[in-house]
């Protein structure tokens, strides 16, 4: 069944991870090779480790989304994915290290909204997991 909340907590994570893209993480100066200073947003695709995390997570939510006939590996999966996104988060305030100064953006909320997403998708397919255990044994 498609229509299981944690079909929304996942295309909300896709959603999120893909306005990364458009929405920085971080803005502010950097200072250039020429030691000339630079006003720059961090975002997802300024990085060729972001841009490939991010985007595996932008497909593994989607493809993650139609795993529902197998919940144990789409519980799995789910995990791992919010595993990448942290990691992904961990890669965001590395690079933030090359800023001389600057502030926090909108896409920093998106980003630190993916992860939770994920977790939340992780405990509805829990659920879901125990309620179908539950009713085998019923039978």
């Amino acid at each position: 069944m498609i229509q299981r909340i944690q079909t929304v907590w996942l295309f909300l994570a896709a959603l999120c991870a893909a306005f990364t893209f458009q929405f920085a993480f971080y803005s502010g100066n950097v200072t250039e090779a020429d030691n000339k200073i630079v006003y720059k947003q961090l975002v997802a695709s300024s990085d060729f480790l972001l841009l490939i995390f991010t985007a595996g997570l932008i497909a593994g939510c989607i493809i993650l989304i139609f795993l529902y006939k197998t919940r144990r590996q789409q519980f799995w999966i789910t995990i791992v994915a919010a595993g990448l996104s942290i990691i992904n988060l961990i890669i965001y305030f590395s690079k933030i290290k090359k800023f001389i100064n600057g502030t926090m953006s909108l896409g920093a909320v998106l980003a630190f909204f993916i992860p939770v997403f994920l977790l939340l998708a992780t405990r509805g397919i829990w659920k879901d997991e125990k309620l179908v255990k539950s009713l085998d044994r019923l039978r």
